[in-house]
C-alpha cells in the first residue's frame, strides 16, 4: 500500500464515528485485495502472499469486533469465515481468482455498512483530532492540506 494511501486512511479514521470505522475498514481490506490481485498479474509472489496475509488480518479484526448479542453477528462470522478460507486457498493455490471471490462475497455486505454508516450521527470515536481541511490555495492544479487547531493540547504533555 501506497504512503498516500496509508495517509488518507488515516485522516478517514481520525475523525470517523462507529459506523464509519467498518466501513473504512472494509475499504482497507479492499485495497489489499486489489494489491494482491495486481501482485499476481506480475507474477511478485512474494507481495501477493503479503496483501493476501495483510487482507487477512483486517478480515481476523473483523471477526473479532463482531458483537455477539446480536443474532446477526454469527452470519457475519460464518462469512468472515469463509473469506478467511478463500484467502488461505489464494495464497496455496497461487491464484487470484480466490482474492476475486473474496471481493465478490464482502462487496454485498460492503454496501449494507455503507449505507448504516450514513444513518448514523454518533460522535466521532476520536476526541481531541485536529481537523483537516483541503481546498485549492493560490496553487495551481494542487490541493493543499491545512490543520486547524494544531496549536492547542492533544492530551500529551512532556
Amino acid at each position: 500500500m501506497t504512503q498516500e494511501k496509508k495517509q488518507e486512511f488515516t485522516r478517514r479514521l481520525s475523525c470517523c464515528n462507529k459506523g464509519e470505522m467498518i466501513v473504512i475498514m472494509y475499504d482497507i481490506l479492499f485495497a489489499y485485495l486489489e494489491e494482491g490481485i495486481q501482485a499476481s498479474g506480475q507474477q511478485d509472489y512474494q507481495g501477493f502472499k503479503t496483501a493476501v496475509g495483510k487482507a487477512s488480518q483486517v478480515v481476523a479484526r473483523l471477526m473479532e469486533d463482531l458483537d455477539f448479542s446480536y443474532e446477526i453477528s454469527g452470519n457475519l462470522y460464518a462469512e468472515y469465515q469463509f473469506v478467511k478460507k478463500l484467502l488461505a486457498m489464494a495464497v496455496c493455490k497461487n491464484t487470484a481468482q480466490n482474492l476475486r471471490d473474496a471481493h465478490q462475497v464482502l462487496k454485498n455486505l460492503y454496501d449494507a455498512f455503507q449505507e448504516a454508516a450514513q444513518q448514523d450521527t454518533s460522535e466521532p470515536l476520536m476526541q481531541h483530532a485536529q481537523q483537516v481541511v483541503a481546498g485549492i490555495t493560490y496553487q495551481k492544479g494542487s490541493l493543499t492540506e491545512t490543520l486547524q487547531g494544531s496549536e492547542s493540547s492533544r492530551g500529551f504533555l512532556a
